[in-house]
């Protein structure tokens, strides 16, 4: 594993998807935070339906602090988990009150209700503010060990593995790199190895060739 430079190796990958907004449809900070927490253990394409009807009813944190549970279950009734997800919101929304405290640390936003690292490292790379870790959802769950950056199926083990391997500047866009190479190529089954932009470092690829 220490053979490569992981630092370098990455670029190319990193550089193919800096910037690519992560699949979830939303328009400010609000609508990031409420679609992350509502897209845990559920697709962001269910999340995409029926989140345009959620955010004209509450188009605020102030909007959704002052509802009542039935109005928000309503919305989401066809969304995992939506009676937890109802109650993680609606606190959510208690605490912030308002848009502009919405929160950008990793430790503020670990600290709501329905957000874990991963989802407050999703939530800070799709606000534009330095990474304080490595997105690893799913995807990244499957892909990193096939590359060969990470060991195990630990998501905060390989976030770990990843962070001492990587620049912290590179962190942000890591993790979504790998995660749309996951959902783009690197599928579970009969991965487009011939047209993966790490095949020439990929243990899996080296294995399977």
């Amino acid at each position: 594993m220490a053979s490569h430079d992981w630092q370098k190796e990455m670029q190319p990958l990193i550089k193919k998807y800096k910037g690519k907004r992560h699949p979830l449809d939303y328009r400010n900070n609000y609508e990031l935070i409420v679609a992350v927490v509502l897209s845990a253990q559920d697709s962001d394409r269910n999340i995409n339906k029926l989140a345009p009807a959620f955010f004209e009813s509450f188009p605020d944190m102030k909007s959704l602090a002052r509802t009542e549970e039935e109005s928000v279950l309503a919305l989401i009734n066809k969304v995992r988990s939506s009676r937890k997800k109802t109650k993680w919101l609606l606190e959510i929304a208690a605490r912030i009150k308002d848009d502009k405290n919405i929160p950008t640390t990793l430790d503020a936003l670990t600290e709501l209700p329905g957000i874990g690292r991963k989802s407050a490292n999703v939530i800070k790379r799709e606000m534009g503010v330095k990474a304080e870790g490595i997105i690893v959802d799913l995807h990244v769950v499957r892909v990193a060990p096939r590359l060969g950056i990470a060991q195990g199926t630990d998501p905060k083990k390989l976030e770990k593995q990843m962070m001492e391997l990587l620049d912290p500047n590179d962190w942000g866009e890591a993790g979504m790199a790998i995660s749309f190479l996951g959902r783009e190529i690197c599928r579970p089954t009969n991965p487009k190895c011939s047209e993966c932009v790490m095949n020439t470092v990929c243990e899996y690829y080296k294995t399977n060739k």
